[in-house]
């Protein structure tokens, strides 16, 4: 499968965007912070990229896309999900299902608690925690290695120890560099955003969704507390929520074997849901 490459221009950024050309359902896929959207390669080298137009893109700040034209407010949680919200019309996304990766799960959430476009919203390594610091507290182990997702600038020690805590001792070489290449002025704004509480209560969104939500962690995930997604009163769970074995805080990078699959099936399920809704009201129409 042909894999398209593009920069889309957004008010908050120019971004780098990766696209494949499989018919069904498109996937929209958010990387976390000092990532890109090369760590999706795993999942555009598979049957699903055969299936699903699948889209990855450089968040602002990260990998190939610029850094934000007003980081104060484009770095925010808010300011993040609009620049997806952005790039999502700019290509005409209509239906999609959103699967976002740490950071990347939480610009996912705040993305569908104000645009239409998510139909089915998947995470992994992203507790949905409420508004503030005792809420993120709750999601979130409370240790020094959690002090690097808010520190500006890093040292070679610092992204070498970050790359370790999300891909274990299985990173492409890459992922150091884009480490190192990230914008860090992002980590300190985005963290303040999200410890004041602004954007979306994320555990109300969640749990209120009309859409279906996937769960989906690695059993050895250093960064989250695994049973407070059991505190979770999420109406639209799918299935239950998954816990990959002999992973860590990137099971699609790490076990796509068994992540792959997973992603595939819930596609099947959210966009035979979605046809249920939207036939009878054609009919309706006619």
């Amino acid at each position: 499968m042909a894999i398209a490459e593009r920069t889309i221009s957004t008010p908050q950024a120019d971004l780098r965007v990766s696209e494949s050309a499989g018919p069904g359902m498109p996937i929209v896929m958010i990387h976390g912070s000092g990532a890109s959207r090369a760590v999706f390669a795993r999942q555009f080298d598979s049957p699903l990229a055969d299936a699903h137009r699948l889209i990855a893109f450089d968040l602002p700040g990260h990998g190939e896309s610029s850094d934000a034209a007003d980081p104060a407010t484009d770095y925010t949680i808010t300011g993040l999900a609009r620049s997806a919200a952005e790039l999502i019309d700019n290509l005409n996304v209509r239906h999609a299902i959103v699967y976002g990766w740490s950071l990347g799960g939480h610009v996912a959430i705040e993305l569908a608690s104000f645009h239409p476009v998510v139909k089915g919203l998947m995470l992994t390594g992203a507790p949905p925690v409420s508004k503030g610091f005792f809420g993120m507290l709750r999601g979130f182990h409370a240790n020094w290695d959690m002090l690097l997702a808010s520190k500006k600038f890093y040292s070679e020690r610092d992204a070498e120890r970050f790359e370790t805590l999300c891909f274990g001792d299985s990173a492409d070489a890459s992922f150091r560099e884009n480490i190192l290449r990230t914008d860090g002025r992002l980590r300190a704004t985005v963290t303040r955003s999200m410890m004041a509480g602004k954007g979306a209560d994320q555990k109300q969104v969640v749990e209120q969704a009309d859409f279906p939500v996937a769960i989906v962690n690695g059993e050895n995930d250093p960064f989250i507390r695994i049973n407070y997604f059991d505190t979770l009163d999420c109406g639209t769970l799918w299935e239950q929520c998954h816990v990959v074995p002999g992973a860590g805080h990137a099971p699609f990078w790490e076990r796509p074997d068994l992540f792959n699959p997973m992603l595939s099936r819930f596609a099947g399920w959210v966009a035979a849901q979605d046809a249920a809704i939207v036939v009878p009201a054609r009919r309706r129409a006619g």
